[in-house]
């Protein structure tokens, strides 16, 4: 995207930001990233990434709104109902900034068609609620060098990951060698909902550091979040010598 005097009015209190800057903020707009679910982490992820001017973005979601959505899922109202999530999130997004150039995937990630849903992106983001689908797209983009930054939340807490794939280091068969029986989502558990908001815009935080390259990064680490005690830490991942996926 080449920048002009409203690009410029527009976010010029990042470009003001030392760690940012002219050359930063082109950074941001050039960045490709993929949201792979429009849910309550989806919602305010693509928010604050359309906002902050990353104009190369993917959303993936083969759901519509239902009215249990909308406690959480803050890009939809009641007039949404019964339509397709990523129609309706790029409908929105391009009331933000005509500029911003979304691609929609109206699919579920499968082994069929994630090569062509991913393969364009250099950030992929992940806020499915499910195991199968979390360990599909860990796989690929260990496989392919990609960065994935993935979270998660349940009831009162909130998980966010990022692995660099591009380097040496851990994946998510590392943390979790085996898949639960059990899905913890908020389907099954419920959420509050300001956990979805919170990690949502943590996780478009690091989407925008790691475009950045800022120091002090999340990854092989977990952040987590429990929004009853207001404790956040992070948790180390190191490398499982067992791993299926062959850690580098």
């Amino acid at each position: 995207m080449k920048p002009d005097v409203k690009d410029y009015k527009r976010f010029e209190k990042q470009i003001i930001l030392k760690k940012i800057g002219f050359s930063g903020q082109k950074k941001i707009n050039n960045a490709k990233v993929l949201i792979i679910g429009m849910g309550g982490l989806g919602c305010p992820l693509l928010t604050y990434l359309a906002s902050s001017g990353v104009c190369n973005i993917g959303i993936v979601d083969h759901d519509k709104v239902e009215l249990s959505n909308l406690n959480r899922q803050i890009l939809f109202n009641s007039s949404d109902i019964g339509k397709f999530k990523v129609v309706q999130a790029k409908y929105k997004i391009s009331k933000i900034n005509k500029k911003i150039k979304i691609k929609t995937f109206k699919i579920k990630i499968s082994k069929k068609n994630i090569e062509n849903t991913i393969k364009n992106f250099d950030i992929i983001c992940d806020g499915t609620d499910n195991f199968n689908t979390r360990y599909l797209i860990n796989d690929y983009c260990k496989k392919n060098k990609k960065i994935l930054i993935s979270a998660a939340i349940s009831k009162f807490d909130g998980h966010l990951f990022k692995y660099n794939f591009k380097k040496k280091g851990p994946c998510l068969r590392c943390f979790m060698p085996e898949q639960p029986f059990e899905e913890n989502n908020c389907e099954t558990d419920g959420i509050f909902s300001p956990v979805a908001g919170i990690i949502g815009a943590l996780q478009a935080n690091e989407v925008l550091k790691t475009v950045l390259n800022l120091k002090d990064d999340l990854n092989n680490n977990i952040l987590v979040f429990n929004s009853l005690s207001m404790s956040l830490r992070k948790i180390r991942i190191n490398k499982n010598k067992k791993c299926l996926n062959k850690c580098a």
